[in-house]
């Protein structure tokens, strides 16, 4: 039997290699949907080479010219609501979509009792209860694409009793400035910035991976995803038992420390196709192999602590997180804020910290009880990570 795959955000990263992943196995997957925001020739493009089902664009302002563009036969959907609403029409959907915007698309695919393929972790940071709700749908699976939440996912089916769960630990490269000082920090430029050792990404979560905001949003999501709020009768991982480590060679991409002193890692040479696949493929195994190591070649493997002094970014994520309630969100939109800032050359790379840390410091402990609440919160924080970046 064909899947039949949905992907919002197809024309980023992993929108694109979805594409490429699906192209690999077309006697098992098909892309029925695809969804972008505004780069409307990368979309048509793609459509005519997939020839989906449905097309939806969120730039409402172009919709005749996509029309007129693209292959006929195709369904159009556009405006505020076209990419939630692609959000259904697949047995799995793939959520690409970069930041806040994601979360329209997570809400849609759960409600509707589908698989979701998410790699855009801020939905779930920012509403994490409101998604929790989702999840239990009836029919509703998600399935993490992000290659640290993969990962853990993998390791943690080795496991029959969420009881003996003792730590969960996430590995981070280090990003492009690993081992430099806080001074050598003060002269970052975008160009440096933008140019990741290991990881081929777009420009905010490549800004993110060299901040360490990148891990410390993903230590929020792997206890959404994992941890007490989701996790099974026993479970008792919370924010003090899931740790960061910096592994420079990106080889082992998550680990889980069971009671009995276990440790079950997953490994594999970088590369986002291998979690896009088993997300794709789950409970199964996908067919094809991605990144697969050459046990003779591999090398030595490192291992460090984070430099929390120099980024502080990923405390002030743990913070976040140990507050609950709409903190995470606010933290997610400040960063977003202050990384389109430096982006844009409004403020240096050492000010992104700074923003999000006077932005956290009026947050209003307003509690994530539904989604009304976490749209007001992510509003709050940008008003308020706006007016800290007009100010320097």
């Amino acid at each position: 039997m064909v899947t039949t795959v949905a992907i919002a955000g197809s024309t980023g990263s992993i929108g694109v290699q979805t594409l490429e992943v699906v192209a690999d196995t077309p006697e098992d997957y098909r892309v029925v949907a695809l969804a972008a925001g505004s780069r409307l020739d990368d979309l048509i493009d793609q459509a005519e080479r997939v020839r989906p089902e449905v097309v939806a664009l969120a730039d409402e302002s172009r919709r005749n010219e996509l029309s007129e563009r693209l292959p006929a036969g195709i369904e159009i959907l556009s405006g505020p609501s076209a990419l939630a609403d692609l959000a259904t029409v697949a047995d799995v959907t793939v959520n690409g979509v970069v930041g806040f915007a994601g979360l329209p698309v997570t809400l849609a695919c759960l409600h509707a009792g589908k698989r979701l393929a998410l790699a855009n972790k801020e939905s779930l940071i920012a509403a994490g209860p409101v998604v929790q709700r989702a999840r239990r749908t009836p029919g509703a699976e998600l399935v993490p694409v992000d290659s640290e939440h993969a990962a853990l996912h993998q390791c943690l089916r080795a496991n029959t009793n969420p009881a003996r769960v003792a730590r969960l630990q996430l590995t981070a490269s280090g990003g492009p400035f690993r081992g430099r000082s806080s001074q050598e920090l003060a002269k970052v430029t975008i160009e440096e910035a933008l140019a990741h050792p290991t990881w081929s990404m777009g420009p905010k979560i490549t800004v993110d991976s060299s901040t360490l905001m990148n891990k410390g949003l993903e230590v929020i999501e792997a206890n959404e995803l994992f941890g007490a709020p989701a996790g099974e009768a026993g479970a008792h991982i919370g924010f003090d038992q899931i740790d960061v480590v910096v592994h420079p060679q990106s080889i082992i991409h998550s680990m889980v420390t069971y009671a009995d002193g276990s440790t079950i890692a997953q490994l594999s040479n970088p590369t986002m196709k291998l979690p896009i696949g088993y997300a794709l493929a789950y409970p199964d195994r996908f067919p094809i192999s991605y990144g697969g190591i050459d046990w003779s070649q591999a090398g030595r493997l490192d291992f460090e602590a984070p430099d929390r002094s120099a980024f502080p970014c990923l405390d002030l994520a743990y913070e976040a997180g140990r507050v609950g309630g709409t903190a995470p969100a606010w933290l997610s939109a400040a960063n977003e804020v202050a990384v389109e800032g430096f982006l844009q050359g409004h403020v240096r790379w050492a000010d992104i910290p700074i923003v999000i840390e006077e932005t956290m410091a009026k947050y209003d402990g307003q509690d994530a009880e539904n989604l009304d609440a976490v749209l007001t919160a992510d509003l709050s924080a940008r008003k308020y990570a706006e007016m800290v970046l007009s100010q320097r």
